[in-house]
């Protein structure tokens, strides 16, 4: 197994082991204190040396193990130690590689000067407080002034050491920050107020060192910044992706697994996206998402790509080398968003990675409460590119909450929804929130129905009658829009769709749907499913279609034809009902199996002749059942009743 050293003093340090580490080679990581052994953690094939070492114990330690590489992550201020390592690796004979921090400063940040010594000649002709962020090594050299020290409030890790140096220059306790990093924009801030600091002192550390951070806060805090220089013959090396890139050729390592964290941002505002969201955002090697994501996302390593499809996005990961990406999706991760399609097509691809999704304050929570509810009770569907049954789920719960897409989201909704006579349920819009802009607008569904609304827009819906909704088949026949088109009645419709035995996502065809009774029941019962009604006459058409708009169903399909022709193209049924074949039985038959071998199918039967055809038809399934089903309707003659007889019906049920 190859050995490699890493001199580890920068997060990219850290980086650069957790990519290598485990995949067929022995890593020494040497880290300067106990605070950065501990920040490792445990990795595998990993030894973490804590200490600093003079140079001739690097050069022994380098000589002995005969490492194949050394890699040398420390600060880009570490002159010393830089030199300690590029000398002995030269004398053991070890190839040195150094890894540099990219610069991202630029000449608007603040004062630049080269060194701290020229820092504290500068400081000496201002005024007002100075927040130190540049640690305790050089605090000596700001403390020799007396009337500089006087003004210095110093930052920097909580170690031991660092409060003995503050101890020995005489720096007062209310003078010393001593708080582990990282540090968001509002930190720096908070920190520039308590202090009533007028400079602000930093290095140029990257942005994975916090630069960026420091410098909107100081600009926002009115905070002037003097930035320390880097010495010019630390500008050469290697950055992280090119080390790792170096080193996997060099020592023929295992194929990289890549960390995919899929993040979601909210309702793409600051304050709706997690901590935990952001870290991931700000540490990806790789950012991946739509552009209007990507316009407020900020990565320390600054490569973005613009991708929204699954297999969109699953190219850029496999094709980019990372290995920390965060792809970006809006509102909340489990709720309609494309993460679930992702990891499906990263698993499909066989993509080494390891997988972590991170939810974000999502429309249907932050919706809720705005308007001061919970959402336990509210059913949640979206209308945004998907066709959803937006008026069954509102006869059918105490709240629906919808996502909207589109320029008329909005008005075809509350349409949708007056259409079916639901137009006095209270009902609430909210458009772009979480924005400055946000807009809350309530009233009935019939008020509402008046107004315009912004694309980016959500519906909630409240129906204090949804306990009334039947959850059972037999709708009564008068429910329906009649006409002088056959119609399976109310007892047999029940029998039929007990025997279909539909399931929640059932694909059912109803082949000579007449009235549409049937079709109808079939697409109330299946919920999350389709329901196909064909039928050849248009009188027929024409009325299925009254009865779907009429019960507000909107998982149904009506096709005029004759079958099995008009049958040809639809998807493959897991349901069939059969109440009219025109003489085509086995070629409907046929068709179906062949869809379908398993298909469930019943047929009925009024004639003794088709339910002679039936029965025989029935023989070669493994399954069938044939029962007669006789319904007597009472009337009334007089001051009695009597039972009037309809016509037998046989109804046969077949399936392999």
């Amino acid at each position: 197994m190859s050995k490699l050293c890493i001199f580890a003093g920068t997060t990219e340090g850290k980086q650069l082991a957790e990519a290598l580490a485990g995949r067929g080679a022995q890593l020494t990581v040497c880290v300067a204190t106990e605070y950065g052994e501990v920040s490792f953690g445990k990795l595998p094939d990993c030894t973490v040396l804590a200490g600093r070492m003079p140079r001739g114990d690097i050069e022994a330690m380098l000589t002995s193990q005969r490492f194949a590489a050394v890699v040398d992550a420390t600060h880009p201020y570490a002159e010393h130690i830089t030199e300690s390592i590029r000398s002995a690796a030269e004398a053991s004979g070890t190839e040195y590689v150094r890894l540099l921090r990219e610069s991202t400063a630029s000449e608007a940040d603040g004062i630049f000067v080269a060194d701290t010594e020229e820092c504290v000649d500068f400081l000496k002709g201002t005024e007002g407080n100075v927040l130190l962020t540049t640690g305790s090594k050089t605090l000596p050299q700001y403390c020799e002034d007396p009337s500089l020290k006087a003004r210095i409030y110093a930052r920097l890790l909580p170690l031991a050491d660092s409060i003995r140096i503050c101890d020995e220059c005489g720096l007062a306790a209310d003078r010393i920050l001593a708080v582990r990093g990282p540090f968001s924009k509002e930190m720096n801030a908070a920190m520039l107020h308590q202090t009533k600091a007028s400079w602000m002192v930093t290095k140029d550390t990257g942005s994975a060192g916090g630069y960026e951070e420091k410098i909107a806060a100081a600009k926002e805090c009115g905070v002037k910044t003097v930035i320390i220089g880097r010495p010019a013959e630390k500008e050469e090396g290697l950055s992280l992706e090119q080390t790792v890139c170096t080193l996997e050729s060099k020592l023929g390592l295992a194929a990289r697994r890549k960390t995919v964290t899929m993040v979601g941002i909210g309702m793409g505002t600051e304050g709706t996206l997690t901590e935990e969201g952001r870290r991931a955002i700000e540490t990806a090697d790789v950012l991946i998402g739509a552009a209007r994501m990507l316009e407020g996302a900020k990565s320390a390593r600054g490569r973005a790509f613009s991708a929204i499809a699954a297999k969109d996005i699953a190219d850029v990961i496999e094709r980019e080398n990372g290995p920390f990406f965060a792809v970006l999706f809006s509102g909340d991760t489990g709720f309609y968003s494309g993460a679930k399609g992702l990891k499906t097509e990263l698993l499909q691809r066989g993509i080494p990675a390891d997988v972590t999704i991170l939810p974000g304050i999502g429309s249907l929570s932050y919706f809720c409460a705005k308007l001061g509810r919970t959402w336990q009770d509210v059913k949640a569907i979206s209308l945004h590119g998907r066709e959803t049954d937006l008026v069954r789920c509102v006869r059918e719960n105490p709240a629906v909450f919808s996502l909207l897409g589109g320029q008329s989201g909005a008005a075809d909704a509350l349409a949708r929804l007056q259409k079916a006579g639901l137009g006095g349920r209270n009902a609430y819009i909210g458009e772009k929130l979480g924005y400055d802009d946000e807009r809350i607008s309530s009233g009935t569904v019939d008020e509402l129905s008046a107004g315009f609304y912004d694309t980016l827009s959500v519906l909630l819906v409240e129906n204090p009658d949804w306990t009334s909704f039947p959850v059972t088949h037999g709708i009564a026949d008068e429910a329906f829009t009649r006409a002088d088109v056959p119609m399976t009645k109310q007892e047999i419709r029940s029998v039929t769709l007990s025997k279909l035995q539909l399931t929640k996502g059932a694909v059912v065809w109803d082949i000579g749907s007449g009235s549409g009774s049937v079709s109808v029941e079939c697409a109330l019962q299946a919920a999350c499913g389709h329901v196909y009604a064909i039928e050849k006459e248009a009188d027929a058409v024409a009325l299925t279609r009254a009865n779907m708009e009429k019960f507000g169903v909107c998982n149904m399909t009506v096709v005029e034809g004759t079958a099995p022709e008009a049958l040809a193209d639809l998807p493959a049924p897991t349901h069939a009902f059969i109440g009219g074949s025109t003489g085509n039985l086995k070629e409907i038959l046929e068709l179906l199996l062949a869809k379908n071998p398993h298909v469930r199918i019943v047929a009925n039967a009024v004639t003794m002749e088709t339910a002679a055809e039936l029965s025989e038809a029935a023989k070669p399934f493994s399954y069938s059942d044939i029962c007669c089903v006789n319904v007597s309707r009472g009337r009334k003659m007089g001051r009695y009743h009597l039972m009037t007889a309809q016509n037998p019906v046989y109804i046969v049920t077949m399936q392999n």
